[in-house]
């Protein structure tokens, strides 16, 4: 049985009239996801073309899947698609549960102003260019930075932090966190806002605990955003972050820096082959929708209709 039963024309049109201010706010951003995200697609085409700037993409060569052949025979290629993954799943794994405690310790916090203070010191870094960011990072690290010489106070020779890969690994995924968490709490505050605090009270007068409350209560109402957030997150998993490695990294650590964008930006902006770029981006495309439809599905199985994004 439909559960939202079809209201007549003229109701939906009352109703369209009622809310026009509204739709007329989604109209900018409306064009603008048109622009930027459907009307690229047409470019894809340069994925299956000898593309020439002269010929254009219509005329351009049929070539069929030859960059697609060319790019998975690239050892390089392969290497950073490893790369990325490796990046990615442990960004992913590690960063994806610190938001949800960092919004929990902010909502106990009772009084109003540290509140703040807490949430705008945590979200501040998000707002921060990885141009900028990099730059610090760079210098704290560095052989006269502050971690080397803290090093040397207590007897240990400066280390090249980013010519090592483990800890090149280690920065950027902890880095990633550290300038993401805050910004991604905002949406499990939104969603611990819309709890009943008549819940609380209650279990309060049955004797239970903060942490029987955050446990019994709080986390299952964040859960359906966690896992929408962790459905959409999984399309992004071939997405290890280009501004920040690209800022980063250097030829010492390529073995494990070079992600499948600083690749793409070598091949098809550098090198002007961009038809192979073209390619790699459209392979990015349906591995993230493969592990969305998967992830999505997986939800629902585990935790019912409601539990997904469809």
């Amino acid at each position: 049985m439909n559960q939202y039963p079809k209201l007549p024309l003229a109701r939906r049109l009352k109703r369209l009239n009622f809310y026009k201010q509204m739709y007329i706010m989604l109209i900018p951003g409306l064009v603008l996801l048109f622009i930027f995200k459907y009307v690229p697609i047409y470019g894809l085409l340069i994925a299956f073309k000898e593309f020439n700037f002269r010929k254009g993409i219509i005329r351009s060569d049929w070539i069929g899947l030859k960059y697609f052949k060319q790019a998975f025979s690239d050892r390089f290629f392969l290497n950073s698609v490893r790369n990325t993954f490796v990046i990615s799943s442990f960004k992913l794994l590690i960063g994806f549960p610190i938001p949800i405690i960092i919004a929990l310790l902010i909502n106990e916090v009772v009084n109003p102003s540290a509140k703040k203070i807490f949430q705008t010191f945590t979200y501040f870094p998000y707002f921060i260019s990885w141009v900028v960011l990099a730059g610090i990072f760079l210098r704290i690290f560095s052989t006269e930075g502050p971690i080397n010489y803290l090093r040397g106070l207590f007897g240990h020779e400066p280390v090249l932090f980013f010519a090592v890969p483990r800890d090149f690994l280690m920065i950027v995924i902890g880095t990633h966190i550290w300038r993401e968490m805050g910004w991604s709490a905002v949406i499990y505050l939104a969603a611990l806002s819309n709890v009943d605090p008549q819940l609380y009270e209650a279990a309060e007068i049955d004797g239970a605990g903060r942490w029987v409350q955050t446990w019994k209560i709080t986390i299952p109402h964040i859960m359906p955003v966690a896992v929408i957030l962790l459905i959409l997150n999984m399309g992004f998993i071939l997405n290890a972050g280009f501004d920040q490695v690209f800022n980063l990294y250097n030829p010492l650590v390529l073995g494990v820096g070079e992600i499948i964008d600083t690749y793409v930006y070598k091949k098809g902006i550098v090198e002007f082959n961009y038809s192979f770029g073209a390619a790699i981006g459209f392979f990015k495309s349906i591995v993230g929708l493969v592990l969305i439809l998967i992830t999505n599905k997986v939800a629902i199985l585990l935790g019912g209709k409601d539990s997904g994004l469809w």
